[in-house]
């Protein structure tokens, strides 16, 4: 190999002239991003993976204790509830949130009066968590607008919020919360796809679900792509609403009700015992947080496609 050659290969991998240019332009903007990243994320990411294998209370120096919290979690009811619940939050209440966007991102893409309706159902998202707890509670309990409508028509009071039901509440609120995000997310996606694909495909005599199917999905495949990743990384800081729906009087709800961000509360801050384990709370939260990177990774290579071209 001649020095000639080896010359060459070096300035390819140092790439074009203009290449270098836009390296020498972009680093000085880029670099104060960079430094607000890592003290603000990545710093408090490792300092909580440091944390997870110590005692600490958050206020004496932390104490060294190896993988005890982690061994702890396996036997822990209240993280086994958590873990789980979260997982129901994420596979059982997104099919359901995105299977009913796409539903309404069909009906209104061709209806008259699209964006007020999709204002209103987009409105829930925007209104306080606290709000919305109140409100639900006030649809749904013994005494509630619900049971008063039932009773209208002769029928009998349902306890709608017995223990068994409470979190399957908890789930059908959180889709009511996110329903109209994630259409408005969607049927961005899909506007940018052009009529004319639609039209020809009429004319060739496709029904709605061939259109849907082959034209729709497959054009707006990275935006749904997109919209999954957010739902995934969302579930795990779904907090304020069950704590003032599921709470009472300062009380944390019972723990068949908790999520992930419910247990690091809980342990941390949330009166259970042992109270400000800082080091256990942290275990869980490293646990989660490995758990929706490994569900990330697998959604982006599930829907990762060819860009097409519009």
């Amino acid at each position: 190999m001649t020095s000639a050659t080896v010359g060459v290969r070096r300035g390819r991998a140092k790439g074009s002239p203009l290449a270098r240019r836009r390296r020498r332009v972009f680093g000085p903007f880029l670099a104060p991003a960079l430094i607000l990243y890592t003290v603000l994320f990545m710093v408090p990411t490792g300092y909580s993976f440091y944390a997870s294998f110590t005692s600490w209370d958050g206020f004496s120096n932390p104490r060294w204790k190896g993988t005890l919290n982690y061994d702890h979690l396996t036997h822990d009811p209240a993280f086994k509830d958590a873990f789980f619940n979260t997982l129901k939050l994420l596979f059982g209440c997104g099919i359901f949130l995105f299977v009913l966007s796409f539903a309404f991102m069909l009906m209104l893409r061709e209806m008259k009066g699209r964006r007020f309706i999709q204002g209103f159902i987009f409105l829930p998202h925007i209104v306080s968590g606290v709000a919305l707890a109140a409100f639900w509670d006030f649809l749904l309990n013994h005494d509630g607008m619900l049971n008063k409508g039932l009773h209208s028509f002769g029928l009998g009071p349902v306890d709608w919020l017995k223990p068994q039901w409470q979190f399957n509440a908890i789930l059908l609120a959180i889709v009511w919360i996110n329903t109209g995000y994630y259409v408005t997310i969607l049927m961005a996606g899909v506007d940018r796809i052009p009529p004319y694909y639609y039209e020809e495909a009429k004319l060739a005599g496709t029904n709605s679900w061939q259109r849907f199917r082959h034209i729709t999905l497959p054009m707006s495949w990275d935006v749904v792509g997109t919209a999954a990743v957010l739902w995934t990384i969302g579930t795990v800081k779904i907090f304020e609403f069950i704590l003032a729906f599921s709470g009472s009087q300062g009380n944390l709800p019972t723990t068949n009700q908790w999520t992930s961000a419910m247990y690091v509360y809980g342990e941390t801050i949330g009166g259970t015992s042992p109270i400000y384990d800082f080091g256990r709370a942290c275990a869980g939260a490293v646990v989660t947080l490995v758990a929706v990177v490994v569900v990330v990774v697998v959604l982006r290579r599930v829907t990762s496609r060819d860009r097409l071209e519009l």
